[in-house]
């Protein structure tokens, strides 16, 4: 199975940047094999071919989402192309909810998860807020749950879908 982990946000806009804070602490762990952690930034468009052509069995994008929660909040949420979860707080070229209605207008997203957080300031600056900062670890630990969970049923369903053919 392949899972990419992508994590969306601009660095620039304080807790905008925290889909990227999570990539990175994500990359520097020791993964399963076949999951890939990757800072997406700004970039949308390249998300959206990576999303259609990288082959990715599953998809979890990690990025900062205002829900009305406190800051620092997580979300795990299953958003789908033209559906917005909520409203996505990012400055980037491509908005996350753009980026998968891109990728299913060019074949497809498959399964998509978004672990998201409450963000506490949007404004220009390089440096999360302090609830966005300590949820930046308990949201790598919460993408590894779900890795896992998604590799534990990856054999089900295979098992469920040669059963039909």
């Amino acid at each position: 199975m392949k899972i990419l982990v992508a994590g969306v946000g601009n660095i620039f806009l304080g807790d905008d940047g925290f889909g990227v804070a999570v990539a990175r602490l994500l990359a520097k762990r020791d993964l399963p094999e076949g999951v890939l952690a990757t800072d997406f930034g700004i970039r949308g468009v390249h998300l959206a071919y990576e999303l259609t052509g990288g082959g990715h069995d599953r998809t979890i994008l990690v990025d900062a989402v205002s829900r009305g929660g406190p800051p620092g909040t997580l979300y795990v949420l299953r958003p789908t192309a033209g559906e917005a979860p909520g409203t996505f707080v990012d400055a980037h070229d491509m908005t996350p909810d753009a980026v998968l209605a891109l990728a299913d207008t060019l074949g497809g997203t498959g399964q998509v998860l978004l672990v998201g957080c409450e963000p506490q300031d949007v404004s220009p600056g390089m440096e999360l807020s302090p609830p966005v900062a300590d949820a930046v670890p308990r949201a790598a630990d919460l993408v590894l749950e779900l890795i896992q969970e998604q590799i534990a049923a990856a054999p089900a369903a295979a098992g469920r879908q040669e059963e039909r053919t």
